[in-house]
């Protein structure tokens, strides 16, 4: 298997998780406050991404160069998006949340366009409009959208996303996908500490005694949010930050089926269109890609991505 499809399946796992990690984080503010819950998940990821580091040992001292473009990602991917997606999505609904989330193509791929140039082609298009037709089909139907303080906080988290998808593509240039992950991720770590502090200062902080709750999080923070991670910033740099964000689009969808299964919510014909127009979007928006796949050598990643 090439690299480029190896990486276009790494980047559909994610987006399954992703979906389920939706769920999960819903759940979980029943019983943690945002700001503890984003901080909590990130000291257990943190700390399986270190001992990864410690493992192989391939780790090298970033560049000052380097170290903004990490910076730029633990403040934008990783403490801006985590506090307000979390902040957000209590204070919104489930609708609103997929829709403004599943902006985030649209933003990422105007940057990539205004930053590297990259060519904004017919394909792309299509998909991007195929993909956002899709969530709005989900999430339109019946309930309407409505502006409150958690929309605002879901929309600066989709800023900060699709921002940190342009450092990443930046830092593939020099940095293996493991390499970004480990620093951004602890770099976010250390600076969610003085937030999830004053959450405590303030008498906000609400922490769950639930050992359910806590394995939930565990799993969260390990899996959706640790090894998550290094599949997704492979295929950023394998793929592009464009392409990958294509992505962001399918999370909902998965969302919609684990509430039916798990928690027994109904199908609607409208999630079923919904969901086919995403899944078409990811493909059109990425024939390229998987067409170069076919026509040209593999791209090879640092070995320890």
């Amino acid at each position: 298997m090439s690299v480029q499809k190896s990486a276009f399946l790494g980047l559909l796992g994610v987006s399954v998780l992703w979906g389920c990690n939706y769920v999960a984080s819903a759940y979980l503010l029943g019983g943690f406050s945002p700001i503890f819950l984003s901080f909590a998940r990130l000291c257990m990821t943190t700390l399986l991404l270190l001992a990864a580091a410690f493992q192989t040992r391939g780790l090298r001292r970033p560049t000052k160069r380097e170290w903004l473009l990490l910076a730029g990602v633990g403040v934008f991917g990783t403490l801006l998006n985590q506090i307000f997606y979390f902040t957000g999505l209590r204070h919104s609904t489930a609708a609103n949340a997929s829709l403004i989330i599943g902006l985030t193509p649209v933003a990422t791929i105007l940057l990539e366009r205004m930053i590297y140039k990259v060519t904004f082609t017919t394909a792309r298009l299509a998909g991007v409009i195929l993909g956002l037709t899709g969530i709005v089909v989900i999430v339109g139907t019946g309930g309407g959208l409505h502006a409150s303080p958690g929309d605002l906080n879901l929309i600066v988290a989709m800023l900060a996303l699709s921002v940190s998808i342009i450092f990443v593509r930046g830092l593939a240039k020099s940095m293996s996908s493991f390499a970004v992950t480990i620093f951004s991720t602890v770099l976010g770590a250390v600076l969610m500490a003085p937030a999830a502090g004053g959450e405590a200062l303030l008498g906000q902080s609400e922490v769950s005694h639930s050992l359910v709750m806590w394995g939930i999080l565990a799993a969260a923070g390990i899996i959706a949010q640790g090894m998550a991670s290094f599949w997704w910033n492979r295929g950023v740099a394998v793929l592009g930050a464009g392409t990958a964000a294509m992505f962001m689009n399918v999370p909902p969808f998965i969302a919609i089926l684990l509430g039916h299964f798990l928690l027994h919510d109904p199908i609607q014909r409208s999630q079923i269109i919904g969901g086919v127009l995403i899944l078409a979007g990811v493909f059109v928006a990425n024939q390229s890609a998987l067409f170069a796949a076919q026509s040209s050598g593999p791209v090879q990643p640092d070995a320890a991505a």
